[in-house]
């Protein structure tokens, strides 16, 4: 139904000193640890797109905590990361949050998260010396279904309710008057009332997720809503920071996770907690079979565990050769562990199988359902779906900030307070920190507290500074609603108002977007190959999209929403689609290949790719930055 009540929004001026864009696990990590800091009268807001409760990757629940350092080496952790993300990381970010993560866990026990302990250690807590079950060696088990509640409850408390304003859509951020390179604030609009929302502020921390749906997904139809990572995630985080002239790293890396079939269910726990194996359609283990492929990437072919690309890379072999489709053998894996439990442990185990997705992504046990199959009875398909822009999981792309000052690391890596960009006072955490990963969860909440703090150290050394808005708000207003004006306008000069000459429904221009970046940016439909012939096609065609976005419409706050994220995901798209024709070689086998570049080339390209767009001008700069190890990585 269309709302034509709405078109005149109300416009609601808010000053605030620190601000925080997001409610997931970094936003809330942020507003929990700035409380702690801030003196008396400094204020703090949260402006999430959702609801906090239920904001996030973590919004559905989780059944491990990924990050947990515990026993292990803070050395080891930066390795690890490192070797997955096939040599390219910033050892210090990564570093700083390993040495803060396990104390946030501690706090998620201490608030209510209930996390499995050993036999021996039963009923004890972390602090007091209970011995979390390890599903894998930074892997932790926990009850997690009502994780992200937990956390936003200590958010909010902190902060307070009165500060948090939900269902408002940041759709930019706004330049300081005087400065062109300071952050003076962002604007939005509500999603359920005819609002836009003006926020002032001396330091705001930019934290609203990846990027989601920029590509076609595997799943159509009525499936076309299942993804792997949170629907809602439009790269919001990417694209309003390269349009205030932040500078980015390593947007060419993406995560394509290798899940369970068209539910998109988890597999971390079936491989590390019930050792379940993944085969192809004859029953071999393509892991062993393919094993010689991996000594073309040395030296990552020799990391402790394989990197996460590498892994898609040999089971893309047998699909390509025509050898599956891959199973998840869950019938062996169950019936070994059943070798040595007693019935009662058997159905406890059982139920663990199915919890497992209960706890995080109901739609598999939908689909498990759904399909008649049974875990302990049943081989399920596995796939590797379309690609995601993500900086705290297996990715690492995102936005280059300034590191901490304690670690000896190059000058140029700490210029600023810890997790700031290169625009003064901004900072982020979470998936927009670039060139770090495998931060999770919890290591996105610490990293919220890390920018939090300096957030507060920020605003108190400026506290002088009064901001004023570079941009006209009118003007920006006008911007905002300008799909609904679009709509209002031309809305009768059909008989069907979703066929029209004079604007394009923001589903429409999805479609066309995600055709786009699957078929000539290595999506699923070339098995993750391009060249640059191709790019450059896509890119003209990007342009042409850029052009058409002119002509949304939004026939309601919902679809004003929808057109929003759609500006987001294009120019998200714009900045991988670069990055990924800049980078010469083919770094990451399994999430996309050069197929004009197919090897790694150490020599020319073991270093971060930064990128930066002019604010003013639209011009883009494409350029290397050193790579420095502060551990021992063997190369």
């Amino acid at each position: 139904m269309s709302d034509t009540n709405i078109g005149n929004p109300e416009i609601v001026e808010v000053e605030t000193d620190l601000l925080i864009i997001g409610g997931g696990m970094a936003a809330c990590g942020c507003a929990y640890e700035a409380q702690r800091w801030a003196p008396d009268g400094m204020k703090v807001i949260m402006v999430d797109k959702a609801a906090v409760d239920r904001s996030g990757a973590v919004a559905q629940g989780l059944s491990a905590i990924n990050t947990y350092i515990g026993d292990n080496k803070q050395e080891d952790y930066v390795k690890m990361v490192h070797a997955d993300l096939m040599g390219i990381t910033r050892d210090d970010l990564v570093f700083d949050v390993g040495r803060h993560v396990d104390e946030s866990v501690e706090l998620f026990e201490e608030w209510g998260l209930p996390i499995w302990k050993t036999k021996e250690t039963e009923g004890k807590s972390l602090r007091d010396g209970g011995k979390p079950v390890r599903s894998g060696k930074w892997q932790i088990m926990i009850n997690g279904e009502s994780y992200k509640p937990i956390v936003a409850e200590a958010a909010k408390k902190a902060i307070g309710i009165e500060n948090i304003y939900e269902r408002v859509f940041i759709v930019k951020l706004l330049l300081d008057a005087n400065d062109d390179n300071r952050i003076a604030g962002a604007v939005g609009f509500s999603v359920r009332e005819d609002k836009i929302f003006v926020f002032k502020c001396k330091s705001a921390l930019l934290a609203g997720g990846g990027a989601v749906n920029v590509f076609r997904p595997r799943s159509t139809g009525e499936g076309q809503g299942r993804t792997w990572y949170p629907v809602w995630n439009a790269g919001s985080t990417y694209s309003m920071a390269v349009e205030a002239g932040a500078e980015m790293t390593m947007m060419e890396n993406r995560f394509v996770p290798a899940r369970f079939k068209d539910g998109y269910g988890p597999v971390g726990a079936w491989f590390l907690l019930f050792k379940s194996k993944a085969m192809n359609a004859f029953g071999e283990d393509y892991m062993v079979k393919n094993k010689d492929m991996l000594k073309d990437f040395a030296p990552y072919d020799t990391a402790a565990v394989v990197p996460t690309c590498l892994r898609n890379h040999l089971m893309l072999k047998e699909m390509k050769d025509g050898f599956g489709p891959i199973f998840m053998d869950t019938p062996t894996a169950m019936k070994k562990l059943s070798e040595t439990m007693t019935p009662k442990e058997v159905k406890h185990l059982e139920a663990e199988a199915w919890e497992d997705f209960l706890d995080m992504c109901i739609g598999q046990a939908a689909v498990w359902a759904g399909m008649n199959i049974r875990p302990e009875e049943t081989a399920s398909e596995l796939m590797p779906t379309e690609p995601y822009l993500l900086g705290s999981h297996s990715g690492c792309c995102g936005i280059w900030v300034s590191g901490p000052e304690d670690v000896d690391s190059p000058a140029e890596w700490k210029w600023g307070y810890n997790r700031m960009t290169t625009v003064k006072g901004l900072f982020t955490a979470g998936d927009g920190v670039g060139a770090s990963g495998h931060k999770f969860s919890s290591g996105s909440f610490a990293e919220g507290r890390i920018a939090g703090k300096n957030m507060v150290r920020f605003a108190q050394d400026n506290s002088s500074h009064q901001p004023a808005f570079k941009a006209d708000i009118n003007e920006i207003s006008e911007e905002i609603y300008k799909p609904v004006r679009t709509y209002l306008e031309h809305k009768d000069k059909t008989t069907a108002e979703d066929i029209n000459p004079h604007y394009i429904l923001p589903r429409m221009f999805q479609m066309r977007l995600q055709k786009l970046m699957d078929e000539y940016v290595a999506g699923v439909s070339t098995y993750y190959q391009t060249n640059k012939v191709m790019l450059e096609k896509g890119l003209e065609l990007l342009e042409m999209c850029k052009e058409d976005s002119a002509h949304l419409r939004a026939k309601d706050l919902h679809e004003l929403l929808r057109a929003w994220e759609n500006y987001h995901r294009v120019r998200t798209a714009e900045v991988h689609l670069r990055h990924i024709l800049y980078r010469e070689e083919t770094r990451y086998p399994g999430f996309f290949y050069r197929a004009d570049f197919p090897e790694l080339d150490e020599e020319n390209w073991h270093c971060f790719v930064n990128s930066r767009m002019d604010p003013d001008t639209g011009e883009w700069t494409m350029m290397k930055k050193d790579w420095v190890g502060l551990v021992d990585h063997g190369h």
